[in-house]
């Protein structure tokens, strides 16, 4: 497996990158084509917080480059507004840093 990254991209009604009418039923059918997506391209979906009353969603992805999520996008015609290369940290990590 490719060194692997995380990352997180994000969507807003207001920017038209996410759909504005979209239910939590009509979610969970994309999503299934979102999944099918990820896999094809090696990237792995971890969570995705959506504020439907907002418009607005977060998703946090694995992947082995920013080129790989911008694909799985593509191929389900999911606009974004940033796509952004991230770490994880906890207290813990914080502590180490020190």
């Amino acid at each position: 497996m490719e060194n692997m990254k995380f990352f997180i991209d994000t969507h807003d009604k207001e920017n038209k990158t996410f759909p504005a009418e979209i239910t939590p039923k009509q979610l969970e059918g994309f999503y299934k084509k979102y999944e099918e997506a990820c896999i094809e391209e090696g990237v792995i979906s971890l969570r995705i917080h959506v504020g439907f009353e907002d418009g607005k969603a977060f998703c946090f992805n694995m992947a082995p480059s920013v080129e790989a999520v911008k694909r799985v996008h593509d191929k389900v015609g999911l606009p974004y507004d940033s796509i952004t290369e991230v770490s994880t940290i906890t207290p813990g990590d914080l502590a180490l840093l020190s």
